[in-house]
């Protein structure tokens, strides 16, 4: 079952599927999809749909299982924030929603916690554990991807678990294989075209 990992933000959202394989998980696809509107209010209506566009496209791509966002965490100086990211929130839990994938959450610190050992990890140390555990030549960047990685890694182990955008979307892939570095790109096994029945 193939996972799709989603470290939201509303102008910046990092997004990763890996699928289970006989020696660990391999990462399919992964990278960003931002909102093309400026920072303005206004334009907020506008920047939901375009993350929402961008997210079903790489839904309707890869067809994962599941859908694992990162749970809001907002303190409580600075309610404005969650408000906010609570928009781009809702759109992916609604395009989960609309394909038939379950959405789950996980908290910030358990996904830490599983990945690295320690719940209060550095996003280097975030890097540093998703890039050995995946085998990457080099780390993920930027921090969303590599979040959004570590999300999808989250549930890949808590489960004990054995790619163009619209128009409007600034949509960009990570180079897997400069990521994975030689040959190990060609082989990660992945087809968007295969369809688990």
């Amino acid at each position: 079952m193939r996972i799709i990992g989603i470290d939201p933000g509303l102008q910046t959202t990092g997004y990763a599927v890996l699928e289970p394989g006989d020696s660990g998980p391999r990462i399919c696809e992964a990278g960003v999809v931002r909102s093309a509107a400026g920072r303005e209010p206004a334009d907020m209506a506008r920047r939901v749909r375009v993350l929402y566009d961008g997210i079903v496209e790489v839904l309707e791509q890869w067809r994962p299982g599941v859908m694992v966002v990162e749970q809001l965490y907002a303190h409580y100086d600075h309610p404005r924030t969650a408000i906010l990211m609570a928009h781009a929130r809702g759109a992916y839990f609604l395009a989960g929603a609309q394909q038939g994938i379950p959405v789950l959450s996980y908290a910030a610190t358990r996904v830490k916690k599983l990945v690295t050992g320690s719940g209060r990890a550095s996003k280097e140390q975030m890097q540093y554990s998703v890039a050995r555990e995946l085998g990457l030549a080099k780390l993920p960047e930027p921090h969303d991807v590599a979040d959004a990685l570590a999300i999808a890694l989250c549930h890949y182990h808590a489960s004990g678990s054995t790619c163009h955008g619209p128009r409007s979307v600034a949509y960009t892939g990570v180079n897997l294989k400069e990521l994975l570095g030689g040959d190990h790109a060609d082989a990660t096994g992945c087809d968007p075209d295969l369809v688990d029945d």
